[in-house]
């Protein structure tokens, strides 16, 4: 039975890939399967030839990006993993781990004690600031008394498959992981977390600009305050 799977989610990250190529190549997981949004860089053709099965994504966007791959692959616990240098590979091991100790949903939080954003050594950390607070709606709007998340965003990040299904992620882009988290925390889901020292982008350029990422988490919190859900 298949019960780990990890899934890399790349666009054009030819330059993060071949700094983890070792990693990638080594992956242990019981399943390894890269979802592609659509690379020209040469990313697809490294990851095949470090022996990465890859599943080209048929509608565009992060969202959908997870939810096709979850529904390719088979595993009972899954890690979404993006080789950009912002995520460390170590603790892909600690994810799954949260996920057997019986969470249902394990977040990397990089805003725990001992753990480190990206942001934090910027005069002004708008990304950071802007993080904190989403997540801080997140626990007055969604939390049940008691319970409490440091980072509702990071994409880095396990679920169980069951736990997936439940929450019926709807969102394409970049509000997935958000909804997850919210979703779960209605559902009365568990969510654990680790701390996580979030690295530095290596090449390539961000695929969730600032301000147009800002807007649609404004408006995912906006709709489901008017659905009253």
């Amino acid at each position: 039975m298949i019960n780990r799977t990890i899934i890399l989610l790349t666009l054009n990250e030819i330059t993060g890939v071949t700094a983890h190529r070792d990693i990638v190549a080594n992956l242990l997981a019981d399943e390894v399967l890269a979802v592609d949004g659509g690379s020209t860089d040469g990313t697809v053709e490294l990851l095949k030839e470090l022996g990465v099965a890859v599943y080209r994504q048929k509608r565009p966007g992060r969202g959908a990006a997870i939810r096709e791959g979850v529904a390719q692959t088979s595993g009972d616990h899954i890690v979404i993993f993006s080789p950009d240098g912002n995520e460390d590979p170590q603790d892909i091991d600690r994810l799954f781990d949260l996920l057997t100790e019986g969470y249902d949903v394990s977040v990397a939080s990089r805003f725990l004690p001992d753990s480190r954003n990206e942001e934090d050594d910027d005069a002004l950390p708008l990304r950071k600031l802007a993080n904190q607070a989403f997540t801080q709606l997140a626990n007055m709007l969604w939390a049940p008394t008691g319970v409490h998340v440091s980072d509702a965003i990071n994409g880095f990040r396990g679920f169980t498959r069951d736990a997936f299904n439940s929450m019926g992620i709807q969102s394409d882009r970049f509000t997935v992981e958000y909804e997850m988290t919210q979703r779960a925390l209605r559902l009365g889901l568990r969510i654990g977390e680790i701390p996580t020292q979030e690295g530095n982008r290596i090449g390539g350029e961000t695929k969730a600009p600032s301000i147009r990422t800002g807007i649609e988490f404004s408006r995912f919190v906006i709709g489901q305050i008017i659905r009253g859900t």
